[in-house]
């Protein structure tokens, strides 16, 4: 993960009350965070929500596009966008769900099956990078505690 570097001729920022913020450092190591993902699913073009609609709808085939938004904390108009760019790619199909008629079953398709299993590869190695300074337990502890807070 990249980190800002203070210049070396120059003392580090002081951050005065920011240090006591939990919203702060949050954001801070998202960006982190978001940065390491960008880099490491990039080249097969998987952004963070796309990664976790693709996840979601692996766990649960025939999920309608309500039920995951609602699984993702998203307006349905956010979830058909999202959904339109994945069956663009060929990876999510879309079938009119078999037990109400004003929604659509989501699957992976099996190139999206296949792109799935690549990029939670890439996402495994991503997560050991970024967790790489934390125990087992403390890792296990954030999580945890981010579920908590969101």
């Amino acid at each position: 993960m990249p980190r800002h570097r203070s210049h070396p001729s120059r003392p580090p920022a002081r951050r005065g009350v920011l240090d006591n913020l939990a919203g702060y450092h949050l954001r801070r190591a998202q960006i982190a965070v978001f940065q390491d993902f960008s880099a490491t699913m990039g080249r097969i073009g998987v952004t963070p929500g796309q990664f976790g609609v693709l996840a979601l709808i692996q766990a649960n085939p025939g999920m309608s596009q309500s039920a995951l938004g609602l699984a993702m904390g998203v307006d349905r108009s956010t979830v058909v966008s999202v959904i339109d760019r994945l069956e663009g790619r060929g990876l999510v199909q879309r079938a009119p769900s078999s037990t109400d008629g004003r929604s659509y079953a989501l699957r992976l398709s099996a190139k999206g099956t296949r792109h799935f299993a690549d990029a939670l590869k890439r996402v495994r190695a991503h997560e050991q990078r970024i967790a790489r300074r934390l125990s087992a337990a403390e890792r296990r502890r954030l999580i945890g505690l981010l579920r908590r807070v969101g």
